[in-house]
């Protein structure tokens, strides 16, 4: 089965060095991932922690001139359904491919 990974919520905030406009505010978001419940899940939810701790998880970009946090190059499934095409599952690759990534 398939469950709910914990939901990230990012409020609004200043940007850091590295941003695309430090020190500018920025518009945050929630964002949720799904992860099956399974040993291989569990291990990525792990890795997936650990990178959100390190600050990989997210980025910061510029939309029409605003500031927004959004997801970043580590590959999250954010729907049920859908498959690969559609960030969703079934994606039997998935697991392997975000560990390599992590």
């Amino acid at each position: 089965s398939i469950v709910l990974q914990p939901l990230f919520k990012m409020s609004y905030s200043c940007s850091k060095v590295g941003d695309p406009h430090p020190g500018q505010p920025y518009k945050g978001g929630h964002f949720c991932a799904f992860l099956p419940d399974n040993k291989e899940g569990q291990k990525t939810a792990v890795l997936l922690k650990k990178a959100f701790e390190h600050g990989l998880t997210f980025q910061i970009k510029s939309f029409n001139g605003e500031e927004r946090v959004t997801w970043g190059l580590i590959p999250h499934k954010t729907s049920w359904g859908g498959g690969k095409a559609r960030n969703g599952y079934p994606d039997a690759q998935y697991l392997r491919e975000v560990c390599t990534v992590l």
